[in-house]
């Protein structure tokens, strides 16, 4: 018992004694946070039971006068100071970068993991200081080193948190190397409400490159508005980082998101002929990229110049380790390796292919490629690239594409030319005829007349025995490819290129009561030119030979400018082009915090690097596309003048694709010919859109469809209602009505950027969705998220199997026709070896393996493939309903696998099976790596 003295005592005043040998000190009772303010020992103070609880003995003794004299009346008590918390950090060996054993400040970043400061920490509370109203201060540590688990090194540090500090909300993170390190997550254990994650998935440049902190949060999403106070600054903080001020050049390691056009394609210092139309603007409306701020062209100011690498921001780069990715690796390999070979081995770029054989030679003998010695190519590029012998030069032999393993002559046959419209590559072109006759909408002052060749007559001859042609329009018997009005404006321009020529089309199709696709017509346009009036012809299929080869010869132009706007529109424009604003927009205005960020995020990986790249190497000027595809150096400009008067966000999305509608545009009035790029942006036509389905509570997806057996609609409804109902789960997780959507400042910044910065040249169009309600918000992220996934897989993953043997898709029409202005000599060879004039007509052999080794890699699904579905982010964990939700979208997508292959095996779907018919696959949502021909990963990764 303490004496009555001493309890006076200690009332009046008192010290506390630290027990802990090592820590020996007075402390005064004034101001102390364990005592009471009536000076008595703290009535209200609890000591909670903690994981690894770190507690410190005091001895409580009266002070008597001038000085303290223990006596036998001391209390000792235990005051917890805090928990011990152990960070893990996981840091991915990379090469050239953290840990790295090749770096040049490598002896300098020694010592400083000698002392203990590889990397500092600092925890951030969640909470305000209650007194000050301020941010409590971080809690600081080094980590250092301590496991090493093949490409992971694991570093750890060591907290101690006091009861006050509350959650840890996020983490700032400065890198002490002189090299960047790609952080892949850090953890903290040890805490009473249980371990908290910070996925970072992100590099970490050296303080001596940036000396800003970086900013993590936990897995915890927050709303702007439920943002716990301590980390509202920080939210913001990051995001200002990220926008940057769009000033000078970007630096490789930066994470800087900005807005620019598409002013980097041409290089006019290189010669006069590489200079291109700057996309993006009044003249060319076109979506922005990501800006790199470099110099401008010294001959042409408006061009930006080239460099041997674009910036992207660091976090949309390849990932890199021991093994570098392998779409990284194949894509750069084949552009800067591969393709410029073929142009030293193949020495003549117009040569053709003599026979027939020659062209199956590619894939039985190969190409001999001179200095093409390479030794990794072989292990980057196994399909490809075959070691002859040691010391020898390397083989460029390719595999058998799908298409002509399964029948060598599908290619040749008008059923499988009609069955590929429906289940090949390009399957977004088709569209139902809704008007008749059918007449352009160009001023036939400069195209001349605007009446179609294909009449009334001809058709009804073609479908005698089925129905009139009547009856046909209104039963939605007759379907087109319309690249007529589209393409005629380029017609000449592309005429004047060498080694290439193009047409106006229109190939129109009649729907068998079996539901296949017979072929009526197809119609070839050159407008006028040289004082030559307008021509055109109309071909069919007919039995005799003439008229046989004729009809193969206008199948080929047909093909060709199919191919053409399969990859500059269905393909590049839709998916990879109008996708990058929706990234940039995303980080400059959604916080990582955000929920909607970390749903989206997974569908934009590795998008902005892919894009990058095919600036550089295959929509640039003399790339890929304008060497190998009919429309040449105006590729770029007919992709720009089809966003201009074509793209609608809203129809993205892939039920409102597929539904009628109707645009009525004004005809075109002027062209300026006198330039070298004309401005296509005067050009307008009348658009009917599809047309392919109309909308009917009756029937699955509530749509239905024109033509039942239309393999991409079937899969893709299925494959777009799983996605919409999984986003219908996670909105409705987060937000509760029209008030949280409208009262969301990040998400309505992010859906204003899109539209007046990523998409400026169409920000005034009536069609964009409002975002007022979670349904508003619901469309929007299933449309995106259906083009990163759904359409870019369609599109894209079927590339080599129907392709991959050019006849098949030939990706342009070298000849004109033999009937249009013919000479002697050319009626000579087409009648005497009409084989001949096709094979003139088709690629040539520099054209034909460039594309076939690209395609070869673009087709490929690399080893780190990430698929729809198949795995949750890290914030998801400790959200059961969300976790719930997708549980259920993997098990729908698991499903929907096993409908597909049931779908495959039915004999009444012609247009999915047949003998040698080439199954459609491209919508399976799973897939193992290499060429497949079926996988949706997240995002348009290659």
């Amino acid at each position: 018992m303490m004496n009555s003295g001493v309890k006076s005592a200690i009332d009046t005043s008192f010290l506390l004694f630290s027990s802990t040998p090592s820590s020996r000190s007075w402390l005064p009772a004034s101001g102390n946070p364990l005592i009471s303010s009536s000076g008595s020992f703290g009535t209200n103070l609890v000591v909670m039971p903690r994981t690894r609880s770190i507690k410190s003995t005091y001895v409580v003794r009266a002070e008597v006068g001038a000085s303290a004299t223990k006596t036998s009346d001391d209390l000792t008590i235990e005051i917890d100071r805090g928990v011990s918390v152990k960070a893990t950090v996981s840091v991915k060996l990379t090469i050239g970068g953290f840990f790295s054993q090749f770096s040049l400040s490598k002896g300098l970043d020694d010592i400083t993991d000698l002392l203990g400061k590889t990397i500092l920490l600092e925890l951030v509370s969640s909470e305000l200081d209650p007194k000050t109203g301020l941010e409590k201060d971080t809690l600081k540590a080094y980590a250092h080193q301590a496991i090493h688990d093949k490409d992971i090194v694991k570093l750890e540090a060591d907290f101690v948190v006091p009861p006050e500090f509350g959650e840890v909300g996020a983490l700032l993170v400065e890198n002490e190397h002189h090299k960047e390190m790609r952080l892949n997550k850090v953890v903290l254990d040890g805490l009473p409400y249980g371990s908290v994650e910070f996925p970072c998935e992100s590099w970490v440049s050296s303080k001596f490159d940036n000396p800003e902190k970086r900013i993590f949060f936990s897995t915890k999403s927050y709303l702007p508005a439920n943002t716990p106070s301590g980390l509202r600054r920080l939210r913001e903080k990051e995001l200002e980082s990220i926008r940057g001020n769009g000033q000078g050049q970007r630096k490789s390691y930066e994470r800087i998101y900005d807005y620019d056009t598409y002013n980097d394609l041409g290089d006019p210092d290189s010669k006069p002929d590489m200079k291109r139309p700057v996309l993006g603007g009044k003249e060319h409306p076109y979506p922005r990229r990501c800006r790199t701020g470099r110099p401008r062209c010294k001959t042409d100011p408006e061009s930006e110049t080239r460099s041997s690498s674009v910036y992207v921001p660091r976090d949309e780069q390849f990932s890199e380790g021991k093994e570098v990715t392998f779409s990284a690796k194949t894509v750069y390999s084949v552009l800067h390796a591969v393709v410029p070979s073929l142009a030293t081995a193949l020495i003549d770029a117009d040569l053709g292919f003599p026979h027939f054989a020659a062209i199956e030679d590619l894939y039985n003998e190969g190409v001999h490629i001179p200095g093409l010695k390479q030794g990794g190519l072989k292990d980057i590029l196994p399909r490809l690239v075959k070691a002859i012998k040691d010391g020898e030069d390397n083989l460029l032999q390719f595999e058998t594409p799908a298409i002509l393993d399964r029948d060598r002559f599908s290619w040749f046959r008008d059923e499988e030319f009609c069955r590929q419209t429906l289940a090949g590559l390009n399957p977004y072109s088709i569209k139902r005829v809704m008007e008749w006759p059918l007449k352009s909408t160009l001023d036939p002052e400069i195209y001349g007349p605007a009446e179609s060749a294909i009449t009334t007559e001809l058709v009804e001859q073609e479908i005698r025995g089925f129905m009139p042609l009547k009856e046909a329009l209104e039963q939605k018997k007759l379907f087109m490819l319309d690249y007529h009005d589209a393409f005629l404006p380029f017609v000449n321009k592309v005429r004047e290129l060498k080694g290439t020529t193009l047409y106006g089309s229109r190939t129109l199709f009649f729907l068998t009561p079996d539901d296949t696709l017979k072929p009526i017509a197809i119609e070839l346009t050159r407008p006028p030119v040289d004082g030559k009036p307008q021509w055109k012809q109309v071909f069919a299929p007919s039995w005799d030979a003439t008229a046989c080869w004729l009809w193969r010869l206008a199948k080929a132009h047909v093909i060709a400018h199919d191919s053409g706007y399969h990859q500059l529109v269905s393909h590049w424009l839709r998916t990879h082009c109008c996708t990058e604003p929706y990234i940039i927009a995303a980080n400059r205005q959604l916080s990582a915090a955000h929920p909607i960020y970390r749903l989206l995020h997974p569908h934009f990986r590795y998008t902005m690097e892919i894009n990058a790249l095919a600036r550089e190497a295959l929509i640039n000027a003399d790339g890929i596309i304008e060497t190998s595809f009919s429309p040449g150096k105006y590729s770029v400009a007919l992709s720009s003048a089809i966003y201009d008067q074509q793209w609608r966000f809203d129809w993205q999305a892939l039920p409102d694709d597929l539904i009628s509608r109707q645009v009525i545009v004004p005809s075109m009035t002027c062209i300026n010919t006198l330039e070298v790029f004309p401005d296509f942006s005067s050009l307008h036509w009348c658009t009917t859109h599809r047309g392919l389905a109309e909308k009917d509570p009756h029937s699955p997806h509530g749509l239905k469809l024109a033509i039942g057996d239309y393999p991409f609609a079937n899969d893709g409804l299925l494959l777009w209602d799983t996605i919409k109902q999984w986003v219908t789960d996670y909105v409705n997780h987060y937000y509760q009505g029209s008030q949280s959507i409208e009262g969301d400042q990040e998400l309505q910044a992010w859906w204003t950027e899109i539209r007046t910065e990523g998409h400026a040249d169409k920000k005034d169009e009536p069609w964009w969705p409002a975002l007022k309600t979670p349904e508003d918000l619901i469309g929007i992220v299933t449309t995106i998220i259906w083009v990163t996934s759904g359409h870019h897989a369609a599109v894209n993953f079927g590339q080599y199997a129907y392709a991959g043997y050019f006849p098949n898709r030939p990706t342009i029409a070298r000849t004109k026709m033999p009937t249009e202005d013919p000479t002697e000599e050319d009626l000579k060879l087409f009648h005497e070896k009409p084989e001949m004039v096709l094979l003139r007509c088709f690629p040539s052999q520099l054209q034909a393996t460039r594309v076939m080794a690209v395609l070869d890699v673009l087709s490929n699904h690399s080893p780190d493939e990430e698929y729809l579905g198949e795995q949750p982010e890290p914030s998801w964990a400790k959200e059961p309903e969300i976790i719930a939700a997708f549980d259920r979208f993997y098990s729908r997508l698991k499903e929907l696998e096993d409908i597909i292959d049931s779908r495959n095996l039915n004999k009444e779907l012609k247009n999915r099976s047949g003998a040698g018919v080439v199954p459609y696959e491209l919508l399976k949502p799973f897939s193992k790596s290499g060429v497949t021909n079926m996988g949706v990963p997240n995002s348009i990764s290659i």
